[in-house]
């Protein structure tokens, strides 16, 4: 039963993913704190921030799904971001990669949410 927005299977994983995102950061030059750093986290943490927003105004249809979309493009954001890191050499290809196949599920979740849900 869903009583909050933690209890949706999507905000899970959109926490799960963003606290990889976190840590994979950790690794990240100094340099980059104030730029990549930031923007990658920042970015990563609104999937569910949006998600959380919406449901609290959940009793508007439209407006729900309006906060999903905006985290549809926080995950978007996210994926330009590990384009850089790759591209930096912050990161693997591989890692890469993999970041953006969770990126995807996450992705086709709060798409199959927007899609399926009404008030």
């Amino acid at each position: 039963m869903i009583k909050t927005f933690f209890d949706l299977d999507v905000y899970r994983l959109g926490n799960e993913y963003a606290m990889k995102i976190f840590v994979l950061t950790r690794s990240f030059p100094k340099s980059e704190t104030y730029s990549l750093t930031s923007q990658i986290v920042d970015s990563s943490r609104s999937i569910c921030a949006n998600i959380a927003e919406g449901w609290g105004r959940r009793t508007y249809e439209g407006e729900f799904k309006k906060f999903l979309v905006y985290s549809m493009g926080s995950l978007q954001e996210t994926k330009s971001w590990l384009q850089f890191a790759v591209q930096c050499e912050y990161i693997s290809n591989d890692r890469f990669n993999q970041l953006l196949e969770e990126a995807e599920v996450v992705g086709a979740k709060l798409f199959k949410l927007h899609q399926n849900w009404s008030s």
